[in-house]
């Protein structure tokens, strides 16, 4: 895969010379009102109790990050689907000046929504796949521990509830880039160095 990505960012360094060139990656997390148990630490004889509620309703936390720097960007949303991956990928393009002066390769796998005719890439965004059933390979799948922290071994009543949560620790994680880059910056990634 490091030879794939690597000969990748060399053809776009080579095709557009005026540009930035980044190495970036997408995945996606569903967490619902099903709880997110965790072992815990408690005193010898003590039980530990963890409230939960099973029920089936789920959001969808769509991370984008570049582990040259830790740099990441957050979406939350109800679905995954063709049509607001495109979405997506149009904010994300327009939020981090994508055009003829920078170009982001872009690492996803092969869902569905991500390999659909009816995806439209945005200017600037070149997507490459990572080969099926290989979450080893991604770098974004790192994210998940991390996001899950404040939410494990608690309880929602709504998906609104669970979504501010959310939304606080994606703040948090924004501004987290060492962490982030430590977390996700796989040694055979970051020697491509784009």
């Amino acid at each position: 895969m490091e030879k794939k990505l690597a000969l990748q960012v060399n053809e776009l360094q080579n095709n557009y010379p005026e540009a930035e060139i980044q190495l970036w990656c997408e995945d996606e997390h569903r967490i619902g009102l099903k709880p997110v148990l965790r072992r815990v630490y408690v005193p010898e004889g003590e039980i530990p109790i963890a409230n939960v509620n099973w029920r089936f309703k789920w959001l969808w936390l769509y991370a984008f990050v570049h582990p040259q720097t830790g740099e990441t960007y957050w979406w939350i949303l109800p679905y995954v689907n063709t049509e607001l991956f495109n979405q997506v990928l149009a904010n994300f393009a327009t939020e981090f000046g994508l055009g003829d002066k920078k170009k982001i390769l872009l690492a996803v796998d092969q869902a569905g929504w991500h390999t659909s005719k009816n995806l439209k890439i945005p200017d600037g965004l070149h997507l490459t796949f990572l080969p099926s059933h290989s979450p080893e390979l991604q770098p974004a799948e790192r994210l998940w521990t991390l996001v899950d922290e404040p939410i494990a071994n608690r309880s929602f009543e709504t998906l609104d509830d669970l979504e501010e949560i959310l939304f606080k620790r994606c703040q948090t994680l924004l501004l987290q880039e060492d962490l982030i880059q430590g977390v996700t910056g796989f040694h055979w990634w970051l020697e491509i160095g784009a």
